[in-house]
């Protein structure tokens, strides 16, 4: 493929910023039509982005001949639908994270991949920024020597929007939709970003209770694993905590020295060796999934590998279910 036209099947939050634009941003890449059930929505949305084709069937889109590649932005549940549709279409896709509500899915997604010969990639997107290649080349050079383990510990209040019930309650805590709670929703992005700097992870167990009973989904979260490297880790996630706890932190212990990061804010990365302490910025791009989406795009154009696939996407998936006792 020389040129790239891209149908979004689902055009929400994420897409207006995070990814959307950055398609547009890429020589030989470009969006052609945009699909959600809402035909106000997707009208909307493709007059705002100035998209000239919408729809309102995912079906409809994918047949599209004018489309030859598939951006999935919709909830969890539905991912491994979309993307096995798309991928025995033909068309290569590009599907939000996690690949899919649980485990067992993500296998399925792979199998076509396997069986069509059709590449599917996830948005996995901190890989590629700055940021964390910064922290990953200050490891890897070996900044504070030899790692010894890595320490996750991530803390927020509970949302106003956390109370409401039914079809009300936010997507991401709908297990049936999302695959689990908050948890499901934003470990994933740490879980990756940890077996991209230290390996696969081999063993993982956790202890997930529902401590403010605000909603059905567990509201924290303990856990421990084990790499292939032979580093060891830890983990705790509350999404119910006080704000005086409130915390985004992934701590790397070595035989020299820690170092400190953040996964959601963008914090000064922090270096604390025998030497003192230092800290640096690193900026990211304005639009988060340019990098990642210009990797995928130029896969498909034959001028480059992308390698944030479903294969290796399906490794984080079943850690976050091992933690959740899904599997």
């Amino acid at each position: 493929m020389k040129q790239i036209s891209w149908g979004f099947i689902g055009c929400g939050e994420v897409t207006e910023k995070k990814s959307g634009p950055a398609f547009n941003e890429v020589k030989g890449s470009h969006v052609e039509a945009v699909m959600s059930r809402s035909e106000d929505k997707a009208r909307a949305y493709a007059e705002r982005h100035h998209v000239r084709k919408w729809y309102t069937d995912a079906q409809e889109l994918i047949d599209d001949p004018d489309i030859n590649a598939i951006y999935i932005a919709t909830p969890p549940s539905s991912h491994a639908t979309y993307a096995i549709m798309a991928m025995k279409a033909g068309k290569p896709c590009y599907v939000e994270k996690p690949l899919a509500s649980s485990y067992e899915d993500c296998i399925r997604v792979n199998r076509v991949s396997e069986q069509t010969g059709v590449p599917c990639f996830v948005a996995y997107y901190r890989r590629y920024l700055p940021y964390f290649n910064k922290v990953k080349e200050l490891i890897d050079h070996g900044t504070i020597g030899t790692v010894l383990s890595v320490q996750v510990r991530f803390s927020v209040p509970p949302r106003d929007m956390d109370t409401k019930s039914g079809r009300e309650l936010p997507w991401r805590l709908q297990p049936e939709v999302s695959g689990g709670g908050y948890f499901y929703d934003l470990a994933p992005h740490q879980i990756d970003l940890l077996q991209y700097m230290f390996g696969v992870i081999t063993r993982a167990h956790g202890y997930p209770v529902n401590r403010a009973h605000l909603y059905k989904a567990e509201d924290t979260v303990a856990s421990c694993f084990y790499f292939e490297s032979g580093v060891v880790g830890s983990g705790s996630w509350c999404f119910v905590g006080h704000e005086s706890a409130k915390e985004d932190v992934i701590e790397v212990f070595g035989d020299k020295g820690t170092i400190s990061f953040s996964v959601y804010e963008y914090t000064p990365i922090r270096i604390v060796t025998s030497d003192g302490t230092r800290e640096l910025t690193v900026p990211n791009p304005p639009y988060v999934q340019l990098p990642i989406i210009k990797n995928v795009i130029e896969h498909l154009q034959g001028i480059g590998t992308c390698d944030c696939t479903s294969q290796s996407a399906t490794l984080t998936n079943w850690v976050l279910d091992r933690i959740l006792w899904k599997n």
